[in-house]
């Protein structure tokens, strides 16, 4: 029995196989303290999960319309204009089992054979798997520290072939949390408004978890507005990354592709967790805003920590809860008598013998840092960065 070539050469994500070895040595009775996940540490608002009950007694347990309730799209549609200045139609919006559901539409939607597709780096670590298993080849635009992880219209422009199809980016970015800023982001569009027949596919679903001006979304530039797609979801701004609802707000044709798509592999997302989307996007964005609050305060706990790490290098991140440290002093070095190469022997060697996951920054295309997840308790962020800490001075 063989499989397929295409999932022969399909690696698991590196960020949900380290959080299962943090449980897998959890459960081993080993103290292990794992910020390794992009998950909140907040239950979902009661007023969220009262529309789920509600959605419960009033009885929408039958198949949803495969792109979404109409008055989830709706809300979608408002909370678009709202909150990000972009003006959608009904037949523009598809509603998906989470975010990443949304990407792999798209890009199955509009990806062939020998056709590219521009990853900034770092990036979110199922892009560069989901153009491939698309057919696509992904072409990474690094973006450095020094240049807080973003890149400039000069390396996108030298980036664009006859073969590309699309960019994909996050902002805020996971795994380095930057943020463009509205002039940083027009300038891009400028250069992409060039080249219509390049999607622009961008990954908004940590636009409310920002320190500092609101993030903005490239869709609401006049001149890309036909060639982009947001991605948006539910999971990190109202803590409901187990409830798998995204969205998309699309140009009409990509959008009922989108939906063909899913019509055939998962038809509509859960009808009780669309239910209680429509009460959390109805809500004003003030109702989430003690998370946003108490992540500032842990980012800021976490800045101090780091600095303390003398092989750390760090860049202050702008928007969602990660830090993502460059760590390439360590290469070479010896801590209690392991040798760490690159950032994939660090990881490990924090796991092993600081008992604290992280992830290796090769998953999200920079070889030089690690990812740091601030999405947990200042009592286990302060053990955590204590521990990285000790593990790494030289003895």
């Amino acid at each position: 029995m063989q499989l397929s070539k295409r999932l022969q050469s399909l690696k698991p994500s590196a960020t949900i196989a380290m959080s299962a070895k943090a449980r897998e040595l959890k459960s081993q009775g080993i103290d292990v303290i794992s910020l390794s996940i992009g998950e909140p540490d907040f239950n979902t608002p009661d007023f969220i999960k009262e529309a789920a009950k509600k959605a419960i007694d009033e009885n929408f347990s039958g198949y949803p319309p495969i792109a979404g309730y109409p008055e989830l799209k709706n809300a979608i549609i408002k909370k678009f204009k709202r909150d990000n200045n972009i003006s959608y139609e009904a037949n523009q919006i598809v509603v998906s089992t989470g975010a990443k559901q949304s990407i792999y539409n798209v890009l199955q939607a509009i990806v062939d054979e020998g056709t590219e597709v521009i990853i900034p780096t770092p990036y979110w670590v199922s892009y560069s798997d989901i153009v491939e298993l698309s057919g696509g080849t992904p072409v990474f635009v690094e973006g450095t520290l020094e240049a807080d992880f973003k890149i400039t219209p000069a390396q996108l422009e030298a980036a664009i072939t006859d073969k590309t199809r699309a960019i994909i980016y996050s902002s805020p970015c996971n795994p380095s949390g930057s943020v463009y800023t509205e002039n940083e982001l027009k300038a891009l569009a400028e250069v992409l408004a060039k080249y219509p027949n390049v999607i622009i596919i961008s990954d908004e679903i940590y636009e409310h978890i920002v320190y500092g001006d609101k993030n903005v979304s490239i869709a609401s530039f006049p001149e890309v507005y036909n060639q982009t797609v947001t991605i948006n979801g539910l999971a990190k701004a109202f803590a409901m990354t187990g409830w798998r609802i995204g969205y998309i707000g699309a140009p009409a044709w990509l959008a009922k592709a989108c939906e063909t798509l899913q019509g055939q592999v998962t038809s509509g997302a859960n009808s009780i967790a669309q239910r209680a989307a429509i009460t959390a996007l109805e809500a004003d964005p003030s109702s989430i805003k003690y998370m946003v609050d108490a992540f500032a305060e842990r980012r800021e706990l976490m800045l101090g920590w780091a600095r303390e790490i003398p092989s750390f290098v760090v860049n202050e991140p702008k928007g969602a809860f990660y830090l993502f440290p460059d760590v390439s002093a360590t290469f070479g070095k010896v801590y209690n008598g392991v040798q760490i190469n690159n950032a994939d022997d660090l990881a490990l060697y924090i796991l092993e013998h600081a008992q604290v996951a992280v992830v290796s920054g090769s998953a999200f295309g920079s070889k030089n840092c690690i990812r740091i997840s601030y999405a947990a308790s200042v009592e286990n962020l302060k053990e955590a960065m204590s521990r990285i800490k000790n593990a790494l001075i030289e003895k």
